[in-house]
C-alpha cells in the first residue's frame, strides 16, 4: 500500500515539473539571472564592450544620487504616473459606468473604446506623433485655435501634455473592461434593495457597487501605477525625450545610457534603484487599497 502510495505521489510530483519545470527555467533565466547580472555590474566599471570590468563598489550609486539629469527625469516619470493614474482610473470608471448600463450599442462601444490598447505603444506613438506635429498647426489655422498653431514638440509643457493625452487615450479602454467586470459581478439584488430603500444612481454607485469593486480598483492602480513607471516605448516613440530633454522618462533614460553611451554599468545602478522604488510605490500601494477591501 505505502509502495502504490509512494509512486502515486512521484508521478504527481513528475507531472507537476513537467508542466511548471519550463516555465520556471525561463523565469529563472530571463529574470533571476536578469536581475542578479543587473547588481553584478551595478558594482563594477564595465562599457558593455571591452571583456574585462573592474571592481568599484558603490561609485555609481554615489554617482547617480548626484546626477541632475537623473532627478529630471525621477521628476518627470513621477508627475507622468500620479497624472496618468488618475485620469485613466477615473476615465476608465465613468466609461465603464456608462456601458454598463442598457444602451444601444453598447457592445460596439465598449469594442471602439478598447481598440487604442490593440495598437502598439511604439505605433501610437508615431501616429500620434505625426498627428501633433502635422494635423494640429493645419486644424489651429482653420479654426484660429491659437494653442493648436504651436509646434507641441517644441515646448515642454505642451510635449508634456502630449505624452499625457496619448496615454490616457491608450490605456482607458483596458482598465475599462477591468472595470465593467467588476461592475457585472455586482448581485443585481443588492443592488435592487438600495433602490427600494430610496437609494439614488449616485448613492448606489457610491455605497454599494463601489465598495463592492474595490478588488477591481486595486488592480487597475497597481497596473496603471507600475505601467506609468515603466513607460518607455510611447516615450520613445512620440517625444524621444525631447525638447532638451524635458519628457525623458527613466527607463528611456537608462536605455539611452546603457546603449547609446555604452555606460552599462551606471544604467545598471540606475535600473536597480528604480526597481527598488517601484517595488516599494506599488507594494504600499497594494497595502492600503487591500486594507480597505478587508474592512469592507
Amino acid at each position: 500500500m505505502q509502495k502504490k502510495h509512494l509512486q502515486k505521489k512521484l508521478r504527481q510530483n513528475a507531472l507537476y515539473v513537467l508542466f511548471t519545470g519550463p516555465a520556471m527555467l525561463l523565469f529563472f533565466t530571463f529574470v533571476i539571472c536578469s536581475v542578479g547580472l543587473g547588481i553584478f555590474y551595478s558594482l563594477r566599471d564595465w562599457n558593455g564592450i571591452d571583456p574585462a570590468s573592474n571592481f568599484v563598489g558603490l561609485r555609481n550609486y554615489v554617482r547617480v544620487f548626484s546626477d541632475p539629469d537623473f532627478r529630471a527625469s525621477l521628476w518627470f516619470t513621477i508627475r507622468y504616473t500620479a497624472i496618468t493614474v488618475v485620469l485613466v482610473n477615473v476615465f476608465a470608471l465613468l466609461l465603464a459606468v456608462g456601458l454598463n448600463a442598457r444602451i444601444p450599442g453598447r457592445g460596439l462601444l465598449r469594442a471602439a473604446f478598447f481598440t487604442p490598447m490593440v495598437i502598439s505603444s511604439v505605433t501610437s506613438g508615431y501616429l500620434w506623433n505625426f498627428i501633433v506635429v502635422h494635423l494640429f498647426p493645419m486644424l489651429g489655422k482653420l479654426t484660429g485655435i491659437e494653442g493648436l498653431q504651436k509646434d507641441w514638440m517644441s515646448y515642454p509643457p505642451l510635449a508634456f501634455a502630449a505624452i499625457i493625452i496619448v496615454s490616457v487615450w491608450q490605456m482607458t479602454g483596458y482598465y475599462m473592461l477591468i472595470y465593467l467586470t467588476g461592475l457585472q459581478g455586482v448581485p443585481q439584488e443588492i443592488v435592487e434593495a438600495a433602490t427600494i430603500d430610496g437609494a439614488g444612481p449616485v448613492q448606489t454607485f457610491f455605497r454599494v457597487k463601489l465598495p463592492m469593486i474595490r478588488s477591481s480598483v486595486t488592480i487597475c492602480l497597481f497596473l496603471s501605477l507600475v505601467g506609468g513607471f515603466k513607460s518607455f516605448d510611447l516615450n520613445y516613440s512620440l517625444t524621444n525625450g525631447g525638447p532638451f530633454g524635458t519628457t525623458q522618462s527613466l527607463s528611456f533614460q537608462i536605455y539611452l545610457d546603457a546603449f547609446k553611451r555604452d555606460a552599462i554599468s551606471y544604467a545598471s545602478a540606475k535600473a536597480v534603484l528604480f526597481s527598488i522604488l517601484i517595488a516599494l510605490v506599488a507594494g504600499l500601494q497594494v497595502l492600503l487599497t487591500r486594507r480597505k477591501e478587508v474592512e469592507l
